[in-house]
Formats: C-alpha cells, sequence, structure tokens
C-alpha cells in the first residue's frame, strides 16, 4: 500500500511537471525585412567630349518595416560604375556625385532625418582612351522610391584635366 502512495505521488509530480511546464513559445516575425528593387534600366550609358561613364546593375537596397510597409532608412542606390578617358591628355577623376531628378527636371530633395551620401570618391588618374571600374554605393531620397517620382539620375564628374603645372618653391631655413 504504501509503493501506491508512492507511486500515485511520483505519477502525479510527473503529470504537473510536464503540462504545469509548457514551452509554448510565440516566435515573432522580424520586424523589418531587407528589400531590392531593381532600377528600369538597368544600365546607362553617358559620353561628353571628355569621358564615357556606364552604370550597370543598379538596384536600390532598403529596410522596410514590414507591418507598415514604410521605408525605415535611407535607401543605398547600388550598382557598378565604369569611367573611360575620351580626351588625348590625362583626367584626374576626384568625384562623383549623383543628383536624382523628378519628371520636370528638379531635384528630389533628401527628408532632414535622412542620411546623405551622394557623392562617390573616385581618386583615379586616367590616361588617353583608359577606363576605370568600380563599385557604386551612394544613398537615395526615399520621396524617390516612396512617391516613385524619379526620372532621371544626373552625374556629375569632379576632374581636374591635365596638363598640371606644378611649381617647386625652395625655402631656406636653418635651426639654431
Amino acid at each position: 500500500m504504501h509503493y501506491v502512495k508512492i507511486f500515485t505521488i511520483l505519477a502525479l509530480s510527473l503529470a504537473v511537471g510536464f503540462l504545469g511546464c509548457t514551452t509554448d513559445k510565440k516566435v515573432e516575425a522580424p520586424k523589418q525585412e531587407q528589400v531590392t528593387k531593381n532600377l528600369v534600366p538597368p544600365k546607362a550609358e553617358v559620353t561628353s567630349k571628355n569621358f564615357a561613364v556606364v552604370l550597370d546593375d543598379l538596384k536600390v537596397s532598403m529596410t522596410v518595416d514590414t507591418t507598415s510597409k514604410e521605408i525605415v532608412d535611407t535607401p543605398n542606390l547600388k550598382g557598378r560604375i565604369k569611367i573611360t578617358n575620351k580626351t588625348k591628355g590625362l583626367l584626374d577623376i576626384q568625384a562623383v556625385t549623383l543628383e536624382y531628378l523628378d519628371e520636370t527636371g528638379k531635384p528630389i530633395a533628401y527628408k532632414p532625418e535622412e542620411k546623405i551620401s551622394k557623392v562617390y570618391p573616385f581618386w583615379k588618374t586616367l590616361k588617353p582612351e583608359e577606363s576605370a571600374e568600380g563599385s557604386l554605393d551612394t544613398t537615395i531620397p526615399k520621396n524617390a522610391i516612396k512617391a516613385k517620382t524619379l526620372s532621371k539620375i544626373q552625374i556629375d564628374l569632379v576632374y581636374v584635366p591635365s596638363p598640371l603645372s606644378r611649381d617647386t618653391l625652395t625655402l631656406v631655413e636653418k635651426i639654431e
């Protein structure tokens, strides 16, 4: 009889232990997701008298709130850039700046809370007909994506044409 009481108490303890300690843990879905959209067309070419620029594999990467579908952070424009020197002299490229324009040709403004990174340092000297390639990673205003107002991307190349003239100055100094 004593074993029956012990067995009953042991069985009740195990039942309470198994049933009382449920392991129902709710797993929440991520509140944000990374979304990538392709630009149309994904490749663009521009040629001037001094250089040719090719942008390809253009994509916009952004973080979106899964419930409200609002863009959380400043979107990024990513892709590849190729610059070719079309002059007979050297071109010392300093940077590439991007301006995002709407259908009327007006710049699309960044909101005050957005991170602005529309200058891409390039730092390359190109000989005649030489090309330089690199990856492009800058920001793009939320309004260009959200309102789908982006119509054009204006590319400005900051460069110094050659021949460069340099002077050397010598100062005669002594330490006494």
